[in-house]
């Protein structure tokens, strides 16, 4: 459980500036994966109007923590152990009422996102969504706008015309992907993957893309972020 530094004025250079003028809101950032927490962090400090003030590694946490700090916004690991995140959003929300929460996870049934919004949460956004589209949607439901990732918001109306429906879930990798994906999570250079697998650094990277398209990303911290949630990767 931690709390974050101050926010002290930086100009934004990240995915989309805010407007002039804008208020700092205070947010909390829940995931039990540190590098989605970092990440998050790291991403919110190019903005000028979001400043990350604290971080827990499950629901409880996370409640201990809104408690404590007061954010205006939580963004909520939907999978975490213990408590999880629907749970802490409705633990959070019956105390502190005007606090803002988005569901941020990678992967979940409408069921899932459904109990997270009916439970009082602003906003559900995919892990994976790109980082402008991220920061687009917490600026949304910071000014009170309700924030759904575009692909679960057409099989949301799709269900509610159809009935429920499953959501195909991401190629399978293969073993030979995971094995490089997991060094990739580990900090490993293509090229330090590369002699630890007695293969090419080209070679590596093929598997890389390989990855990258059956994960539906584009870089690196996504396809670890995504195969960690999936289950591809083992929780550390």
């Amino acid at each position: 459980m931690t709390a974050g530094p101050a926010h002290e004025g930086a100009t934004s250079t990240g995915p989309g500036a805010s407007p002039a003028g804008s208020p700092v809101h205070r947010t909390l950032v829940a995931d039990d994966h540190p590098i989605v927490r970092q990440g998050i962090a790291a991403l919110l400090a190019t903005t000028d109007d979001f400043v990350v003030v604290g971080q827990a590694s499950d629901g409880s946490e996370a409640v201990a923590l809104a408690d404590s700090l007061e954010p205006d916004l939580i963004v909520m690991d939907l999978r975490m152990p213990g408590l999880d995140g629907v749970e802490a959003t409705e633990a959070v929300l019956a105390r502190h009422p005007t606090t803002k929460v988005v569901v941020l996870t990678t992967y979940e049934s409408d069921d899932s996102i459904l109990r997270a919004i009916e439970v009082g949460a602003s906003g559900y956004l995919l892990k994976a969504s790109p980082e402008d589209e991220l920061v687009a949607g917490l600026r949304a439901v910071v000014a009170g706008q309700v924030a759904l990732a575009p692909a679960m918001a057409a099989r949301l109306v799709g269900r509610a015309r159809s009935g429920a429906e499953p959501v195909p879930r991401p190629t399978p990798l293969s073993p030979r992907e995971t094995d490089v994906l997991a060094l990739v999570a580990e900090g490993c250079s293509n090229r330090e993957i590369g002699r630890r697998l007695f293969v090419g650094e080209a070679t590596v990277k093929t598997h890389l893309l390989h990855v990258f398209e059956k994960l539906g990303v584009n870089d690196r911290t996504r396809a670890v972020t995504l195969a960690l949630e999936l289950g591809h990767l083992p929780r550390r």
